[in-house]
Formats: C-alpha cells, structure tokens, sequence
C-alpha cells in the first residue's frame, strides 16, 4: 500500500510545483494574462503554458526517480522553476527582432510552437543534470 500512498504525494507534490510555477510566469508576463487568452482561444498563447506545464513536469520526472526524499523532489522542483524562467528569459532576450511576449498574445502560433520546444527541451536537459 505504502507505493500508493507516496504516489499521490508525489501527484500532490507535482501539482503545487506547476500552480507555483504557473503563477511565477504569469507574474513575469506583464503584456497579458494566461487564462484570458486561452479563454478567448489564443493557441499560441496555449502551446507556451503547454510547454511551461509539461516542462516542470519532466523536471520532477527525474527528480522524483533520482531523489531520496520529497523534499529533494521539492528542490530539483523549484530549480527546475527557475531554470525554467531563466530559458523564458534568455529567449525573450534573444530574439531582438521581436518581442516573444506579444507574439504570444498576437497568437502567433509559430512562437507557440518554438516557446514549446524551448521549455521541453530545456527540461530534458535540467532533468538529466539531476541525475548527477
């Protein structure tokens, strides 16, 4: 009973980890509000959150399976969140010509797909450095 019952820590654990990452990034998005623009149907807008959801979520992946205690987990988590952050960052820093940001609220769905790719694949690279 006892893999059940850490399972659903673990499930508990993950959820608190994405709302608080979540809620970071819509903090640091100052040009507009996630939820209102997946409400209003901005695809672009909800490829990037998808990017951010499933990118914390690898991260913990690896933290759960290399930590010995959830608050190992907790930690790999909110580094994870930050790093995570960091890479948004970076890449709104680096692509001068525009901003990433409006983009995204423009729904330009190709800026989506790239913020997607960039967290997932920045998560697999935080994720693997875990296992250090």
């Amino acid at each position: 009973m006892e893999p059940f019952i850490w399972t659903f820590v673990y499930f508990i654990a993950a959820i608190v980890i994405v709302i608080i990452g979540l809620v970071i990034f819509e903090w640091l998005t100052t040009k507009y509000k996630d939820w209102d623009e997946i409400k209003e149907g901005n695809q672009a807008v909800a490829l990037s959150i998808t990017g951010k959801i499933v990118g914390i979520c690898i991260v913990l992946a690896f933290a759960i399976y290399n930590s010995i205690t959830i608050w190992e987990t907790f930690i790999w988590g909110a580094y994870g969140v930050v790093l995570q952050l960091v890479a948004y960052l970076l890449f709104e820093l680096f692509t001068r010509k525009f901003s990433v940001e409006q983009q995204l609220k423009e729904n330009n769905i190709a800026v989506g797909i790239v913020s997607l790719g960039v967290s997932i694949g920045l998560a697999f690279v935080i994720g693997g450095a875990s296992i250090t």
